[in-house]
């Protein structure tokens, strides 16, 4: 997979949560939703390779290769670009608290309708969601 891939999923994964959501399907909404935002953190890894150059560090090909919302953001080194940008803006820092706690496992969980409306709307809110935010920077 390359970067354009991941950035085609992210719209395919968020626009199945919405129809799930919209059919009551509140829990594979949760984490397609989720997914979306791995796939446009794991574009903007995939950005700062270049074809033919060997990984930087071991750390950051492993970060890659995870469901954690927290590690993939420090494998794409926005992690001090975020804590500054939470700062300044505090519904970024509200979406974020909400999506960094989304995992792979929640597909084995049961989400309610509000849980699933707080997720999605963190992630596609406009101008201060988290989606909108990665994408600026893949």
């Amino acid at each position: 997979m390359n970067r354009q891939d991941f950035q085609k999923l992210v719209q395919v994964r968020l626009d199945e949560a919405v129809v799930l959501f919209e059919r009551g399907r509140f829990s594979g909404a949760y984490y397609l939703a989720g997914y979306a935002v791995e796939c446009g953190l794991k574009a903007s890894i995939a950005k700062k390779t270049r074809k033919h150059d060997f990984p930087p560090d071991r750390r950051t090909i492993e970060g890659a290769y995870t469901h954690d919302l927290d590690k993939l953001v420090k494998s794409a080194g926005l992690d001090p670009e975020l804590d500054r940008e939470m700062k300044v803006n505090k519904a970024l820092g509200r979406h974020w608290a909400i999506v960094k706690d989304w995992s792979e496992q929640s597909r084995y969980e049961e989400k309610s309708r509000q849980e699933t409306a707080d997720l999605i709307d963190a992630i596609s809110s406009s101008p201060h969601g988290v989606l909108e935010w990665i994408r600026q920077r893949w």
